[in-house]
């Protein structure tokens, strides 16, 4: 179980220019993503060191946006101007998840321009509408060197979340201590007024410590 990813939902002016915003902030190029056919969604990638990596996506004018989880969850935090709409712990087995959550994992998967695919399993999307504070769940299938945090170099760090929420909840949620994923990324848990959920993100850059 380790932190993966963290996902922002475009704002108005749409998938390029939020995602510009923010990598260029951080001082590090994007890389076009693609298509997620089965969630009516696409996406770009800000690549991050450690394995970690920022996902700006945006929801599609397409009927699988309105029936997939993911494609509500991007819709509805796109409708209220964007921002922070998760994040991600990838594992190696979501089977006690399956369980716990009493339904299936579902497949994502896009592809390259040049044919390769990259394909995992997602679980908790449902959750992180529900609560916002809780990560949903990944499994990587295929080939490891098509992780999205390889797209490119980068030389800026995930260093902390600020989530308003509690640990005790999403330890919960997740079955383990939540100190297990984040044991690289620093955490700070607000007491939430409103909608719990991440606050902003802060990256360590070569020109010194970027909250987004």
């Amino acid at each position: 179980m380790r932190m993966d990813h963290v996902s922002y939902a475009c704002e108005p002016d749409g998938l390029a220019a939020t995602t510009e915003r923010i990598a260029s902030a951080l001082g590090v190029h994007a890389v076009r993503g693609g298509v997620h056919p089965r969630f009516g969604t696409r996406n770009m990638i800000i690549p991050l060191t450690d394995r970690h990596y920022v996902e700006v996506v945006e929801v599609l004018d397409h009927p699988a946006s309105d029936k997939a989880p993911f494609g509500q969850a991007v819709r509805a935090r796109s409708d209220v101007g964007g921002g922070w709409m998760g994040w991600c712990v990838e594992v190696d087995d979501l089977a006690i998840f399956e369980e716990r959550l009493g339904r299936s994992a579902v497949p994502g998967n896009r592809k390259f321009p040049d044919g390769r695919e990259l394909v995992w399993q997602q679980i908790g999307i449902k959750g992180l509408i529900a609560d916002p504070q809780v990560p949903y769940l990944l499994k990587w299938e295929g080939d490891a060197g098509l992780h999205p945090s390889q797209a490119a170099a980068s030389t800026a760090r995930l260093a902390k979340l600020t989530i308003a929420g509690s640990a005790e909840r999403v330890t919960e949620w997740l079955g383990e201590c939540v100190e297990k994923p984040l044991e690289d990324v620093a955490v700070e848990w607000l007491a939430p007024h409103g909608t719990p959920g991440i606050l902003s993100v802060t990256f360590e850059t070569p020109q010194g410590f970027v909250t987004v």
